[in-house]
């Protein structure tokens, strides 16, 4: 199975890249993920399902302790067609 996952961390700043939104872009390129697409207002990634699922706790767990308040996300399935 393939995932989606696609997230925004907050409080946003628009001068300067926050601590927590630089730890999440740094764990999903790290991660064994086909594709990352990291951008001002939303942050796209894409894989397995278990590479996906790992990534996802690791930006959970790093992005709150680097100073997050909010995480929103949504991890969707790809079908076939999509990917």
């Amino acid at each position: 199975m393939r995932l989606r996952v696609e997230f925004t961390t907050e409080p946003f700043d628009l001068d300067e890249v926050p601590p927590h939104a630089v730890t999440a872009r740094e764990t999903v390129q790290a991660a064994p993920l086909d594709s990352v697409d990291v951008g001002p207002f939303g942050n796209t990634a894409e894989g397995g399902a278990e590479a996906v699922l790992e990534a996802v706790d690791r930006l959970l767990r790093s992005s709150l302790e680097a100073g997050a308040t909010r995480i929103s996300l949504q991890v969707s399935v790809v079908g076939e067609a999509e990917a």
